[in-house]
């Protein structure tokens, strides 16, 4: 439905976003497969970039799991965790991304690295800082007591900007493992539709 030029154009800009955030993050995180080099200084990515943040876990206790729960509370879907290596988050900015959308996006990265390096600072504690602890749903920072090391505002606003439009996850964090192993279906029973 595109055409050729179109869909030339359109992986153009996918290529070019995601190298915008390739280069926007360098500093914050190492970029891997970036022009064969493990950091974007060596070159440019393709249409996504992957951000490696197993070293993180090795200084901060902080996985690439707990990062894609914060992001959750900065209002974002997280990017595909640990594929196609494990301890990483693949980030696809695709060509209707706008600059503005992918600033926010490199933003609260950033501000999020900058949450890590408190934990790898003794700031905060390994075992309960916003990451591990995200997402943080509305009903569990409208509780009488708090018991984390950082206040509800770190929790709900990280960022300026989420206090004029917030997303607020309805669910806090789960145990994914054992949700994996312990499957059950909620579904309505087949007899049911049986008439």
């Amino acid at each position: 439905m595109m055409g050729a030029d179109g869909l030339k154009a359109a992986t153009e800009v996918a290529i070019l976003n995601a190298n915008y955030v390739a280069a926007r993050l360098a500093d914050h995180y190492d970029i891997h497969f970036s022009g064969g080099s493990q950091t974007i200084k060596g070159g440019g990515v393709a249409h996504e970039c992957i951000l490696d943040l197993r070293p993180l876990k090795d200084s901060s206790g902080v996985s690439a799991e707990d990062v894609a729960k914060r992001l959750i509370d900065y209002g974002f879907h997280a990017p595909t965790l640990s594929f196609p290596v494990a301890g990483t988050l693949m980030v696809e900015p695709t060509e209707s991304e706008s600059k503005a959308e992918l600033d926010r996006f490199c933003d609260a990265m950033i501000a999020i690295r900058e949450e890590i390096r408190l934990v790898e600072q003794g700031k905060l504690p390994q075992d309960d800082n916003p990451l591990k602890n995200a997402p943080h749903t509305a009903a569990s920072l409208l509780k009488a007591d708090w018991p984390h090391a950082y206040s509800r505002e770190v929790a709900a606003y990280p960022v300026a900007s989420l206090r004029k439009q917030k997303y607020w996850s309805p669910v806090g964090r789960v145990d994914n493992v054992h949700g994996d192993r312990n499957l059950f279906c909620s579904c309505v029973p087949v007899s049911d539709y049986q008439g």
